[in-house]
């Protein structure tokens, strides 16, 4: 047995020792990649012309850029039907289509003035602090853009998720806050008067706070020289509801007592309909602030959980209250 153990060494030992001169007597040969196959294999594209950091959508996290989607719906939820029917149900019967086509008609004019140069003065680089530049005027450096090198489209992207989906996002609340001024003139502007407000607000108040606060302006929390160190504006606080409720106490001030002011019916038209509008921005409210996260992480989860525990029981406190 001892014998035969020792001749099976002997025979592995053999064909180690020609297996390892086999390959030291083998020639190097070191392959060269085709210039097609690195660019078939670059995530990112470099030709010149296409935006800095723009990658194909294989780079593209779908679940990030699905949840954010899907926020952007849930937040352009809340204008109409939610807010339309919130503050349609507290007018007076004769203005209630008059305040829903409010609402609907900001969301087409506020896109419109975000996609043509809204989005580009709140993020668009940075002048001074106070304003962002003409980067992205009519959406240039967001929309997809063709690669030659990548042979296929490639997409700007503004963190984890697409360039495009974060200026739809920003875009929905650019919609709202001019909706959410609404309740302090309704019945009491002319639509005409309201459309004017809205298009000098955004463009002059609006984009340049949104600046300050998320576009690394002077309030931008933790920046070098940000004034008090900046604003920590997690879902809009300061952007969307302070610059809103200031503007609308002012227009309140500035157009005075409601004609008829306590002497005319002054009923709501339906409180059915506010209480639905009411259930809505509930449901929108969602996306508004677990969106704010920007990913489909845990913060998304936090903010939604806070969101809803936070709306319960404020629910619980009203109708005790009213008991």
């Amino acid at each position: 047995m001892f014998v035969c153990g020792f001749l099976d060494y002997l025979a592995q030992r053999k064909v180690g020792q020609d297996d390892s001169g086999a390959a030291d007597a083998a020639p190097s040969v070191t392959v060269e990649p085709s210039p097609e196959a690195d660019a078939k294999a670059a995530p990112t594209a470099s030709d010149e012309g296409t935006t800095e950091g723009a990658v194909i959508d294989a780079e593209i996290d779908p679940a990030h850029n699905a949840w954010m989607l899907v926020c952007c719906a849930l937040v352009l939820f809340m204008t109409a039907p939610g807010l339309a029917m919130f503050y349609g149900g507290l007018v007076r019967r004769k203005n209630v289509l008059s305040v829903l086509m409010q609402c609907i008609f900001l969301m087409g004019l506020m896109t419109v003035i975000w996609a043509v140069y809204g989005y580009s003065l709140a993020f668009g680089g940075d002048e001074g602090g106070l304003v962002g530049n003409f980067d992205y005027v009519f959406m240039n450096g967001v929309q997809r853009e063709w690669s030659e090198s990548a042979g296929e489209p490639v997409t700007p992207m503004e963190g984890a998720i697409p360039r495009l989906t974060h200026m739809l996002f920003q875009g929905m609340f650019f919609i709202i806050t001019p909706a959410l001024i609404c309740g302090a003139f309704a019945e009491r502007i002319k639509f005409s008067a309201m459309v004017v407000f809205s298009i000098l607000w955004g463009t002059f108040i609006y984009c340049p706070l949104c600046h300050w606060v998320w576009g690394e302006g002077i309030l931008y929390f933790g920046a070098d020289g940000a004034i008090a160190g900046g604003a920590l504006d997690f879902a809009g606080g300061t952007v969307v509801h302070i610059s809103s409720g200031v503007s609308a106490l002012v227009c309140a001030i500035l157009i005075g007592r409601r004609l008829g002011q306590g002497t005319d019916d002054m009923r709501p038209h339906n409180l059915t309909y506010t209480a639905l509008g009411a259930g809505m921005l509930w449901v929108g409210w969602f996306g508004f602030n677990a969106g704010s996260a920007v990913a489909s992480n845990g913060l998304a989860a936090n903010a939604f959980v806070v969101t809803h525990f936070s709306a319960a029981a404020g629910a619980v406190a009203w109708a005790a209250m009213e008991w």
